[in-house]
């Protein structure tokens, strides 16, 4: 399936910021939001609906983590496993995480869905003057160099049709959460932010517009809307 057939299937877009800062939002709570929108989706209940977040201090385990990818002793965070693929990573302050909860063309092509998430990071990145690459082998986005340096990470799941979960990019992260685990499984490699790149700080907040003027790009919708939680039946935080 091309590009363009994803693309197609974007002609509604809705954004919907669930929490940042003090509000960032408890994993579960996100998760939880997650899964009503998908439900909500598939029924055709609502259109496609992106979820921008960060998240409280959490490791996710995707399907494919392995006992050595995990944490030792006290990580400082809770780990839940999750039903995305991928392995262990790090969501938390100063990193946008998104869930594009979108309707893919059938037959169902995820790799596809997944390059033009790659892509539109790779713009977003460009559009800050940080050159960003993929690497054969290795999912996510890249800054290569001695060593490649973990920019950007994508875990999907497709339902029915509908793909949740999505991808997390790091603006001013505290990078030395990654340095408990093996990140996506990857060893013998680094993480890193924009902020860490560009040697000036790059906040959550002056990423979100342009993240959301590329993912439209990307799937193919000229316009967006913005939403609450609310609208979408359901709070993203237990406040």
């Amino acid at each position: 399936m091309s590009d363009v057939e994803v693309r197609a299937q974007a002609r509604e877009l809705v954004f919907v910021h669930a929490g940042f800062g003090t509000a960032a939002v408890p994993y579960e709570d996100g998760w939880a939001l997650q899964r009503r929108t998908h439900e909500r989706r598939v029924n055709d209940e609502i259109p496609d609906t992106v979820l921008l977040l960060e998240h409280e201090p959490v490791y996710t385990a995707g399907k494919r983590t392995e006992p050595l990818d995990r944490p030792f002793g006290d990580p400082g965070a809770p780990v839940v496993d999750v039903d995305r693929g991928g392995k262990i990573t790090w969501h938390g302050p100063g990193q946008l995480t998104g869930y594009p909860i979108v309707r893919l063309a059938d037959p169902v092509d995820v790799v596809a869905y997944v390059r033009l998430l790659e892509r539109m990071m790779m713009d977003v990145c460009a559009e800050f003057g940080l050159p960003t690459a993929t690497v054969e082998g290795r999912s996510g986005l890249w800054v290569t160099g001695t060593p490649d340096r973990k920019i950007g990470s994508i875990g999907i799941r497709v339902s029915r049709g509908v793909a949740m979960h999505g991808f997390m990019l790091n603006c001013d992260t505290d990078m030395s959460w990654f340095d408990r685990i093996v990140p996506c499984g990857i060893r013998d490699v680094g993480t890193t932010s924009l902020s860490a790149e560009l040697g000036r700080r790059i906040t959550v907040a002056e990423v979100t517009p342009i993240v959301e003027r590329h993912l439209a790009k990307v799937l193919g919708a000229p316009e967006y809307v913005h939403r609450t939680t609310a609208q979408l039946g359901g709070r993203a935080t237990g406040a």
